[in-house]
């Protein structure tokens, strides 16, 4: 994440590394260095039990309310816990009958017992700094144009003279399309101001930014596709778009953080994921390697499990971990909550602006947008992920870049899944035949399905068209072809919580105007739970210890006020998160 090289004076042994690929991925390294520097100071949770599922003692019971296993016998009555392990299933007197005087047992008064609820594509270090260093002008905020340059001149008008101004969360497709230089100059001639898109990859700024930055006229394209926007007139025009450029004008604009700052922002943030509904967030790329054993340590307090993959450009960095069996499973850092798996790639970057790489142009354009790499070097990135024995989950929003993608897996791993399930991320825009290659290459999507609830209706009207945009985030034509997928928030990039992304991926309902996109593309309630229980525990290689209720697995639940088997589908994402439980102990409720 951008953030990531620009805002902390890094301690000894915290190199900064602004990779071209690593779009967003950059932009909160130092951020994230004061986060792990710091060590995450939480208040004192007793260190994770030892592994104890062998214990005849049973320290939990769950009763009372339906329990639903995900995979395996339906309804059962009862489920019992043994330390940090699920100990038994079954009919609620033969689980009762474990039970000594110190077993707890815990009255579900009809409440909903799931597997814990994961999101594989979940930046968690990025958002917590992002929410709280920046000022969040979304649309949630701002709901008209006016109201956001309004928003932005009170900030000026509250900032002294020359200090930047630095908002978050703009979204171009739900505010009234891109921001320019004009516009923003309009705003505030006395403070240079950037302005962040919701989607990561790009920005906005005035020209007193652009001054304070150095940033010349004439200057040209960057590595792993930064650019500055231009106009007509061939001027600069505020616009910048990926890492390498934004970087440019972020190192200028943000502050450094303090590891008071950062342990603030990460303890509120990761709350709010627990209170959301998950038990295991994946950080696809956030992580650098030098700050694994730190983290670590910092996951023993954490209120929902951690797990990371590295960016391509740092893959040396799991060389000690390698021991431990890295490759189709998830490895977990020894006297930690913490695991990793895989290694991520950035191919293109957002359909929102147009900078998703696709084979047809986008509407009423001749622009297509660009790859990040070309097909010679992502087939040399992913065979050299391949040969470190890991798999690889590639960042691809067109389908152009899954194109690329897909020859470059197919030529390093064939079909096969000896080290794990390669995964394209985000998916957005993958055509039927891509789906069916990728059945063939036993590879499987993740899908971004806030895209539906929130720009599908921008999707069909400005960027794609009905007919493609109804083919957006694909989730039905997977289930026909039997491809499985997951679903993802990329928080910071859309909102959190799972029950948001299974009522969307349901009914397909975009919440901006209320109607449908892609109605052949809906799924059933089971299979989107599928999608963030045991599919996505499958693609983080922790299959075997999470996603579902079985004997054996980690103790790692939801409990929800209402079951949403039997809710509404318009009202699922509703539903009241009463609980969370990770590794036998509750963490929420």
């Amino acid at each position: 994440m951008l953030l990531n090289n620009v805002l902390y004076e890094q301690p000894t042994g915290f190199a900064s590394v602004a990779t071209p690929a690593s779009s967003r991925r950059g932009f909160m390294a130092l951020s994230t260095a004061a986060v792990i520097g710091s060590a995450l100071p939480l208040a004192g949770a007793a260190p994770a039990r030892a592994d104890d599922a062998a214990s005849a003692r049973i320290t939990a019971i769950f009763k009372g309310g339906a329990i639903v296993p995900v995979v395996g016998p339906a309804a059962p009555e009862a489920i019992a816990v043994s330390g940090n392990r699920i100990a038994r299933i079954g009919n609620l007197g033969e689980v009762m009958a474990m039970a000594d005087k110190d077993t707890q047992v815990v009255d579900l008064a009809g409440r909903t017992l799931l597997p814990g609820l994961i999101d594989p594509h979940h930046h968690t270090l990025l958002a917590s700094i992002y929410f709280e260093l920046l000022t969040d002008v979304g649309y949630e905020k701002n709901k008209t144009r006016a109201g956001l340059i309004s928003n932005l001149r009170q900030m000026a008008a509250q900032t002294p003279a020359g200090q930047w101004i630095t908002a978050s969360n703009f979204d171009n497709l739900l505010q009234g399309g891109d921001l320019s230089r004009e516009e923003l100059d309009s705003v505030t001639t006395t403070h240079p101001v950037f302005v962040w898109y919701t989607n990561g990859h790009d920005a906005a700024v005035n020209s007193m930014a652009l001054q304070a930055a150095a940033i010349p006229d004439d200057i040209g394209p960057l590595p792993g596709g930064g650019h500055f926007g231009r106009g007509p007139d061939g001027k600069l025009n505020g616009l910048i778009y990926e890492e390498s450029a934004m970087l440019k004008v972020a190192v200028k604009a943000f502050p450094k953080i303090t590891p008071q700052l950062a342990s603030k922002a990460v303890r509120q943030y990761m709350q709010q994921v627990a209170a959301a509904g998950n038990t295991l967030v994946h950080e696809p790329g956030t992580i650098k390697s030098e700050w694994i054993e730190a983290f670590a340590k910092v996951s023993l307090n954490a209120p929902v499990r951690t797990s990371a993959s590295l960016m391509y450009e740092d893959m040396k960095g799991y060389a000690p971990y390698k021991p431990l069996g890295m490759g189709a499973k998830a490895v977990e850092v020894p006297n930690s909550l913490f695991n990793l798996y895989g290694v991520k790639i950035v191919g293109d970057g957002s359909n929102q602006t147009m900078t998703g790489a696709q084979t047809q142009p986008y509407l009423d354009s001749k622009d297509k947008g660009k790859p990040n790499f070309t097909p010679e070097q992502m087939k040399e990135m992913v065979a050299a992920v391949k040969a470190a024995g890991l798999p690889v989950l590639i960042h691809c929003n067109g389908d152009e870049t899954i194109d690329i993608s897909l020859d470059a897996i197919e030529a390093a791993y064939g079909d096969s899944t000896e080290f794990g399930i390669n995964r394209i991320e985000h998916a957005t825009m993958a055509r039927p035949d891509q789906l069916t290659r990728m059945k063939k290459l036993n590879v499987e999507p993740s899908f971004l399905m806030n895209h539906v609830g929130l720009y599908g209706a921008a999707y069909r009207d400005q960027i794609f068209g009905p007919e493609r945009a109804s083919f957006m985030d694909p989730a039905g034509a997977c289930v026909k072809e039997d491809i499985r997928f997951t679903l993802h928030t990329d928080s910071p990039c859309s909102p959190i919580g799972p029950l948001r992304l299974i009522q969307t991926a349901v009914t397909r309902t975009c919440e901006f105007d209320n109607t449908v996109i892609g109605a052949d593309q809906a799924i059933s309630v089971q299979r989107a739970l599928e999608a963030v229980t045991i599919d996505a525990a499958r693609q983080l290689g922790m299959a075997d210890r999470v996603g579902s209720l079985e004997v054996g697995k980690l103790a790692d639940f939801t409990i929800l006020e209402a079951n949403p088997l039997t809710t509404a589908t318009d009202k699922i994402k509703s539903i009241k998160v009463s609980e969370t439980w990770v590794n036998g102990e509750k963490k929420f409720g």
